[in-house]
């Protein structure tokens, strides 16, 4: 672990490769596990914004969770995430016609309908954030579902922090990531 301004850094995110590969996977991100995708406060008043131009996109299942639970819930140890469909799927995802999941929230966005591209914790995975009172928490997630990402991460040896440049830069800002590949560049020295 290291230190850049708020932030306490897994070194993983240096040292480990990923790159997803959606057509191993299939989405099983948005697809699997028990919880919804992690919300940020401000992040609800944008769902609420950008509903009317999600909702054609949705499939009637998603349009039916988010009816009966809302946009957001709180999860029983307090946390804001996306409702989930059965206990299973992201009210918002939808299926390819190779049926792999995707987000309607970023299909919306690449249609340029909406100017928000997804929750920030989907846009920065396989990387959690953690916000303690002092600090956040930049961990990386390993998940089996994602065991392709990094089998094509080592093969193209990228690792988590550039595959997710973008998200990082969105999260902490340039001059953060700046810092962060000044570290990489130390750390990864032999």
């Amino acid at each position: 672990m290291f230190q850049l301004g708020k932030t306490i850094v897994s070194e993983d995110i240096l040292e480990k490769d990923f790159v997803c590969n959606l057509s191993a996977c299939k989405g099983a991100c948005c697809i699997d596990g028990d919880a919804g995708a992690p919300l940020e406060e401000a992040e609800t008043r944008i769902l609420e914004a950008i509903y009317p131009k999600v909702k054609p996109l949705l499939r009637q299942e998603g349009i039916t969770a988010i009816e009966q639970q809302g946009l957001y819930i709180r999860s029983d140890d307090g946390e804001l995430e996306t409702p989930l469909i059965d206990g299973a799927d992201c009210a918002f995802v939808v299926f390819d016609d190779q049926n792999v999941a995707l987000c309607a929230i970023e299909q919306a966005y690449n249609k340029g309908e909406i100017s928000w591209k997804k929750p920030v914790s989907c846009h920065l995975y396989p990387i959690r954030v953690k916000d303690y009172t002092e600090f956040s928490a930049v961990n990386y997630h390993r998940w089996q579902v994602c065991d392709d990402a990094c089998t094509l991460g080592e093969a193209l040896q990228i690792p988590v922090y550039q595959f997710v440049k973008e998200a990082l830069i969105r999260k902490f800002g340039p001059d953060w990531y700046a810092e962060l590949e000044k570290a990489a560049k130390s750390f990864l020295q032999p």
